[in-house]
């Protein structure tokens, strides 16, 4: 019930259960504060923290709708709030990969374009974040707003200089390649001072102009992790 779409399409239905990321007087299910409710009830269901896979806005409403199909078909709350906090998240969508240290390690490959990686630096703080390749029309220029969330950009592909001119006034650096990348974010997210420092890559750009698609980038982006792992 987030958008005019959906509000309309429930008002065409005879029957439909309503869901919102924020709290609603309207939907019969909504997330406020990271924690589930249903319309009706004072105290929550879930509290969304339990599943970390599930960061950000966006996976609050994926949240609400799981929530809300599984007990339409008769699953119990806690055998819900078990599923969630198991679920692993899927490949190259905010991907938790890995943690060194204070260091959390996102692979949000599939983030092909502003709007998707905009989901990723608002799930976020003290974000070191990789961005580049093929850009699409309008660039980061769309971001800017989330900038501050950003400690420092890291540049990749073909983008990297159109990139760095919108950046502008704010911490970056040209790196070229995913390898040089990782391995500074990597460096500087583990001398920083915040709690839970996060290397992210959410290129906001396709991959073709250094990789097959954005599987393969996501994938050797897992594998340099992989390797600071080892070391």
């Amino acid at each position: 019930m987030d958008d005019d779409y959906c509000r309309a399409i429930a008002a065409r239905l005879p029957r439909a259960v309503g869901v919102s990321a924020a709290r609603s007087a309207t939907a019969d299910v909504f997330v406020d504060d990271h924690r589930l409710y249903i319309k009706g009830e004072a105290a929550p269901l879930i509290d969304l923290r339990i599943a970390p896979a599930l960061r950000g806005e966006h996976n609050g409403q994926n949240a609400a709708f799981a929530f809300a199909a599984a007990r339409a078909v008769g699953v119990d709350v806690a055998s819900i709030a078990k599923g969630l906090a198991s679920f692993p998240g899927l490949a190259h969508r905010m991907e938790q990969v890995a943690k060194i240290g204070r260091v959390l390690f996102v692979n949000d490959s599939k983030a092909t374009n502003a709007d998707a990686a905009e989901k990723a630096l608002r799930s976020f703080r003290d974000i070191f974040w990789i961005a580049g390749g093929k850009a699409k029309d309008g660039g980061i220029e769309p971001l800017r707003a989330l900038f501050d969330r950003v400690a420092k950009t890291y540049l990749i592909g073909a983008a990297q200089d159109a990139f760095a001119a919108t950046l502008a006034g704010a911490p970056y650096e040209k790196c070229g390649t995913l390898a040089k990348a990782v391995a500074a974010a990597a460096r500087d997210a583990a001398a920083s001072s915040a709690s839970e420092p996060v290397v992210l890559l959410s290129p906001a750009c396709a991959s073709y102009d250094q990789f097959a698609n954005f599987e393969v980038r996501g994938d050797a982006f897992r594998a340099l992790v992989d390797q600071l792992k080892g070391a």
